[in-house]
């Protein structure tokens, strides 16, 4: 059985693709199977929303365009590895919704709360100067006006950090929610796969009076 797709408004001509496979039962991972205390790792850093736009209008200079493209060309193959290990209790990937986005996913759909730690999340160098401008994609706007409402930001989480990690992602990293006390084997497992931006950012808890399910807290740590 096949389920999904995509639906999209878009001046621009648009090719679509699907890459079907086989996976072992009891090797799929979902985005709703977390549990409480997991630790959050996330593979890639991001940006390349930003970075796409600037390449459009002629703003990225030749090192951050190698940077982009080196990541949106580098494969998710770390996800099949990741998969066989129990410790891996939940995964998904980081494309249109962001990493709030999907973060949110994860959250909704296995009742817990969310908290990310800003100044662990990786991004790309040429990323940070470029939302400081308002160089950015329209749907970063689009995607805080559709789920900001459940995302409560530190006083110290500053307006272009936000629109990074609401920025969409062309083929973006994995978001790993792993068993608290094997993060720093895993994420070595990571970087020794060739995701050296990889980084733990977060952890997910159970729900309070002042942190409901399904919603994610972003504190500048």
């Amino acid at each position: 059985m096949f389920a999904g797709g995509h639906s999209i408004d878009s001046p621009e001509p648009i090719f679509g693709l699907v890459v079907a496979g086989l996976a072992h039962p009891d090797h799929i991972r979902a985005n709703s199977t977390a549990r409480p205390g997991d630790v959050l790792l996330l593979t890639k850093p991001l940006g390349v929303g930003a970075m796409t736009t600037a390449v459009k209008k002629g703003l990225l200079d030749e090192q951050g365009y190698r940077q982009v493209m080196a990541t949106m060309t580098q494969l998710n193959t770390v996800g099949a590895l990741l998969s066989a290990d129990t410790r891996v209790h939940a995964m998904t990937d980081v494309t249109g919704f962001g990493l709030l986005g999907h973060l949110l996913e994860v959250c909704r759909g296995s009742g817990l709360h969310g908290r990310v730690a800003a100044g662990a999340v990786p991004l790309m160098g040429p990323a940070r100067g470029l939302a400081a401008r308002g160089v950015l994609p329209g749907a970063v706007q689009r995607n805080w006006d559709s789920y900001g409402a459940s995302v409560s930001l530190g006083s110290g989480v500053e307006p272009w950090l936000r629109d990074l990690f609401v920025d969409p992602q062309t083929s973006g990293g994995l978001l790993l929610a792993v068993e608290r006390g094997t993060e720093e084997e895993i994420l070595r497992r990571v970087q020794d796969a060739g995701f050296a931006s990889a980084a733990v950012i977060g952890s997910l808890e159970a729900p309070t009076a002042g942190r409901t399910a399904g919603t994610v807290s972003v504190e500048q740590q």
